[in-house]
């Protein structure tokens, strides 16, 4: 590429875009939004389904998960979190009455659920459909729905993910490699160790904004999934600790808006949109850290990528449109 603000600028380029859309989305009226959830989700199918056609999507590394739409890689399921959240919200709202049903307030949710995180399995991405799937859970629990069909449900798909784990030879090294990485250092446990020296580089202070090494083809995507360590080493445990501190007060003051909102779909989507925000940033830097094995997620607002960066502005547009229906901030 030749260029050292290739990724920057590109980034910058996804962050005006983004906050773009954050803004035109503040101002829309809920209700609005809210006649759009089932269109959104059926979109965001539709774009599943076709990008797994060769040819149509674009494939990486074994995973075809991406558009090629000019100079940007535009990935589906991140939208498909959005419209997840959104139908779901939408759904529940209108189930006030039967949300214990398990034919007519639960059953049409998960049918949606199933359908989307099965082809985002498909990619495959197991790490964004266990997300997609978590927060799904989070919403309908929060909904009111029988406790016992979320755990009928949780133990039913266990067999299934035990197989999604181990019967594939990548993730089961991926899982074996985190209970011990040093057991092989030089293939599967070579990135989390990376992950690990750069954290450790980088002390109190760090060695200076723009100073890492490992960031230098030691730590393999260092700009991306594991761009906390690269923090943790140009920054410092400071650093590091400003991350985390700024996404426990987004949590905080998201949580805020989720008990002031008045409207049942108005809390259901905040909540959703909370959920997403901090669950990937939870699942990311505890990767970094080696307290979870690689999944993939990206830290939300901070690793390079368009589609992802894009539609989390997106969501923030929903919540913030959420916070100034119920006066959070004034």
């Amino acid at each position: 590429m030749g260029d050292n603000f290739y990724f920057l600028k590109r980034h910058l380029v996804y962050l005006v875009i983004g906050l773009a859309m954050m803004f035109y989305i503040m101002e829309m009226r809920i209700d609005t939004l809210k006649k759009c959830s089932k269109p959104v989700v059926i979109i965001s199918i539709i774009m599943l389904i076709l990008v797994l056609i060769p040819h149509v999507g674009r494939e990486t590394a074994g995973a075809r998960r991406w558009f090629r739409l000019g100079f940007v890689n535009f990935q589906p399921s991140e939208f498909a979190k959005i419209a997840v959240i959104f139908y779901t919200a939408d759904v529940m709202s209108r189930k006030r009455g039967i949300a214990k049903s398990f034919l007519y307030g639960y059953l049409p949710p998960i049918i949606v659920l199933g359908l989307v995180v099965g082809l985002i399995l498909l990619e495959p991405d197991l790490g964004t459909a266990m997300a997609i799937a978590a927060i799904a859970f989070i919403l309908l629990f929060a909904s009111g729905v029988r406790i016992t069909h979320i755990l009928y449900s949780i133990l039913a798909s266990l067999p299934v993910l035990y197989l999604l784990l181990f019967s594939v030879p990548y993730r089961r090294k991926r899982m074996l490699v985190f209970l011990h990485p040093w057991a092989d250092k030089r293939g599967t446990g070579f990135q989390i160790i990376q992950s690990f020296v750069a954290l450790g580089s980088g002390g109190l202070l760090g060695v200076g904004l723009g100073q890492s090494k490992q960031k230098l083809f030691y730590l393999p995507a260092s700009h991306t999934d594991f761009i906390f360590s690269i923090i943790g080493e140009e920054l410092g445990f400071a650093g590091a600790s400003a991350v985390v501190i700024l996404f426990i007060l987004f949590v905080w003051q998201g949580m805020k808006v989720v008990f002031k909102s008045e409207g049942r779909f108005e809390r259901l989507l905040s909540l959703g949109i909370v959920s997403l925000i901090a669950l990937e940033a939870i699942i990311n830097i505890g990767v970094t850290v080696g307290a979870l094995p690689t999944k993939g997620l990206p830290l939300p607002f901070i690793s390079y990528g368009g589609s992802a960066l894009i539609f989390h502005l997106a969501a923030i547009g929903l919540l913030l449109n959420v916070a100034k229906i119920c006066e959070v901030y004034r």
